[in-house]
């Protein structure tokens, strides 16, 4: 049995605390306030700023990175963090942008992280596709993440990563069966693309869940820009009558405050 901390800083960024290792996710410490390009003439505006500085946070073992090009997962401050950290995990692609601190992930490949003292961590990156099919040229490499290691109670932690959801993404929820999942949502939209979906909506998470018995739900990236079609309310309303297995599971962080969870 592990107890993990977890601290919900903003967006998709969320600092990860076990047996000596302290891991962060998609660091995002802007401002708010700024409008950032995503690409083919999409964009949003940051509406929310981080609840924790970069200079709260403390030292950083690791940074898993889904994805790089976007600035709700990475930006100018988050970015000048990765200076700092030792080890990246990200995508191919991404760690060829970041250069030699990076390691880069196809689907279904592993990396393990290691420290005297500490258990091992294997990382799997996770499938994502961030958009409807055939938008890969608009919205690049995207993974997610599946940790393991020793001493887990109720199975992996999975981090989704920004996906929407599609048979692959399915398929590999099923195999890997997680304990804990740090589930990106937000239903993502833009007005270019009208009614086309980049992230999951709550009724995908619903779909994705079903037949998985994962023991903690820790929603996040639903907030905070102006992109998210789907908030807390409009989640909380959708998941109303869910099965109370799934909704046993679900616990929304309090941005700042650490929440204790056993995996």
């Amino acid at each position: 049995m592990t107890d993990v901390t977890g601290t919900h800083i903003g967006g998709p960024t969320v600092l990860i605390e076990f047996d000596g290792w302290r891991l962060l996710t998609d660091p995002t410490f802007d401002a708010p306030g700024r409008t950032y390009g995503f690409g083919w003439g999409t964009s949003s505006r940051k509406l929310t700023g981080p609840a924790l500085a970069v200079a709260e946070i403390g030292p950083v073992d690791a940074v898993l990175l889904t994805h790089e090009h976007h600035g709700d997962n990475l930006d100018d401050a988050g970015r000048a963090l990765l200076g700092e950290v030792g080890t990246v995990v990200t995508t191919r692609s991404g760690a060829r942008r970041l250069g030699p601190s990076a390691r880069g992930l196809r689907t279904g490949e592993t990396t393990r992280l290691e420290a005297p003292g500490r258990p091992s961590i294997d990382i799997t990156a996770t499938p994502c596709r961030h958009g409807p099919r055939f938008s890969h040229p608009l919205v690049g490499d995207v993974i997610g993440f599946a940790l393991t290691w020793p001493g887990q109670e109720h199975g992996p932690l999975w981090v989704t990563g920004d996906t929407v959801l599609y048979p692959a993404l399915q398929q590999a929820a099923a195999a890997l069966d997680p304990g804990t999942v740090l589930l990106h949502l937000g239903s993502v939209r833009f007005p270019l693309t009208g009614p086309l979906r980049y992230t999951m909506s709550a009724a995908d998470a619903l779909a994705l869940m079903a037949g998985l018995h994962p023991h903690n739900v820790l929603p996040v990236h639903y907030e905070g820009w102006a992109h998210f079609d789907e908030g807390r309310p409009a989640i909380t309303d959708t998941w109303t009558g869910a099965p109370s297995a799934f909704a046993d599971a679900v616990t929304w962080l309090t941005p700042g405050a650490p929440a204790t969870i056993t995996v």
